[in-house]
């Protein structure tokens, strides 16, 4: 069965949306009067029926959601888990320490540290929700400075940042000059309270 346009702007929207989306915000976003939500939702509940998809529409209170059928639910769970479960890379957990150990920092801080641009690491620790921004600094071009989660804390088994180990001795020896330079201490960020 071939989807009239309305009814694959539906689904187009459902698919983007992820959640539960409602009669009003739906028939505005596809450009239809709220009653002819159920008649395309109908359409492609048989569409979907006719392609065997795995794809199935969901009625919920009222609004509309497009989700996985249940049959295909261990595959899509595994797929997420392996996403989800990856692990860090060598980078990744040393931008972690930089910033647990010194936070709230910038990256240009974590990058004098490792002497390498660390912007993609940092994105990507922002995007698992392990660092978050923490404000930015009142200096030129007012850099945004970065904190471990929640997430972070309950990813390594910590209550509180405070619960860190010490860092061995050798480490901060390796460190102090690099640190004499660049104190976390002078990055007083303006914004959430630290």
């Amino acid at each position: 069965m071939k989807l009239t346009p309305k009814a694959a702007a539906m689904e187009a929207v459902l698919f983007a949306c992820g959640d539960p989306v409602e009669p009003e915000r739906l028939a505005s976003a596809i450009g239809v009067e709220k009653g002819a939500l159920s008649q395309l939702a109908d359409m492609l509940d048989d569409a979907y029926s006719e392609n065997q998809s795995s794809l199935t529409l969901l009625r919920l209170g009222g609004s509309y959601q497009l989700a996985v059928r249940t049959e295909y639910y261990d595959c899509v769970k595994a797929a997420a888990e392996n996403k989800k479960n990856a692990p860090l890379s060598p980078a990744a957990m040393e931008v972690l320490t930089i910033i647990a150990y010194n936070q709230p920092v910038t990256k240009s801080f974590v990058e004098h540290i490792r002497g390498i641009d660390s912007s993609s690491v940092v994105n990507s620790l922002v995007e698992k929700g392990l660092l978050e921004e923490a404000g930015r600094l009142e200096v030129p071009g007012r850099p945004i400075a970065y904190r471990t989660t929640s997430v972070f804390l309950r990813c390594f088994g910590l209550s509180d940042i405070d619960d860190l180990p010490p860092l061995p001795g050798h480490v901060k020896e390796d460190f102090e000059p690099l640190l004499t330079d660049i104190s976390p201490d002078d990055t007083s960020a303006e914004g959430d309270e630290l």
